[in-house]
């Protein structure tokens, strides 16, 4: 790692410190990094991960599951460079945080399954590395915290009112998260027990565990139109197997190709609100 990257890395912890108030968060308190394991194109997300062992940035995959602005220019870049005082401006796609949030209601399916029915629960070992914001980085959000000054942000997302998908803590991770030194566990949802997604899932280098599970019946799904949409409900409703979806049914729509990813996040958010 270049003395540039360290530097760039500090300045950004700096900076975010400078704006932050408040307690220290519980050090028993987690990061999760919340993601869907079957997606990918040619390579699924967690057979990338087997082959690198390192979880990267939407600046280096070009991939994401909320806005896909992390270009030059783009806005994901726009924020960074606000919230980090530049320190990543001239910084490559390798250089760059990664996105998570903090788990502080503890649950069992990360803290923010908007982005994903898996998650990776980081080791303690990431709170020094992390900055956090509250709420989420695109709504370009004016409170901030580092690990010695961040419960402020718990008790806004706490008192928010938001919506349940919305209503987490965002977390930056600067530094590398590999999966053999910063990951405790990767915790995936049991409708891809038995399947391709279970088998990379096991080649990784960090436990496994599993959660509850997504799953929303038809009856209930369509109870829901005024959440993302009627045009949603109404391609859930027919992606349906034995009368409900999961996660890995929208995964296998979305590897067809015949679907639009951004008609299926909808759907996505749709079971992950309602579904559990």
């Amino acid at each position: 790692m270049s003395a540039d990257t360290l530097q760039a890395r500090a300045r950004a912890l700096r900076h975010v410190a400078a704006q932050s108030s408040g307690p220290p968060l519980d050090p028993s308190l987690r990061v999760t990094l919340n993601f869907h394991p079957d997606r990918g194109g040619g390579r699924t997300v967690l057979e990338r991960l087997a082959e690198d062992g390192v979880y990267v940035s939407e600046f280096v995959t070009g991939t994401s599951n909320g806005g896909l602005t992390a270009h030059p220019g783009g806005d994901r870049w726009r924020w960074e460079s606000r919230i980090f005082g530049g320190a990543y401006d001239g910084a490559s796609a390798h250089e760059r945080p990664v996105y998570g949030a903090l788990d502080f209601r503890r649950s069992p399916y990360g803290a923010a399954p908007r982005f994903g029915s898996a998650h990776f629960r980081l080791s303690a070992s990431a709170l020094p590395h992390a900055t956090f914001c509250y709420p989420d980085s695109f709504l370009e959000p004016s409170d901030f915290g580092v690990a010695a000054a961040g419960s402020r942000l718990i008790a806004l997302a706490e008192a928010g009112g938001r919506d349940a998908l919305d209503d987490y803590v965002e977390a930056q991770i600067h530094g590398p998260v590999r999966l053999d030194r910063h990951v405790e566990a990767l915790v995936l949802d049991p409708c891809f027990r038995g399947t391709a997604v279970e088998k990379a899932a096991r080649a990784l280098p960090c436990p496994v565990e599993w959660h509850g599970g997504f799953r929303l019946a038809t009856a209930e799904l369509m109870r829901h139109p005024e959440y993302r949409g009627a045009e949603y409900v109404e391609l859930g409703a027919a992606l349906a197997v034995g009368g409900s979806i999961d996660a890995r049914i929208i995964g296998e729509a979305a590897g067809t190709g015949r679907h639009d990813p951004q008609d299926l996040k909808k759907v996505w958010h749709l079971l992950a609100r309602f579904g559990r």
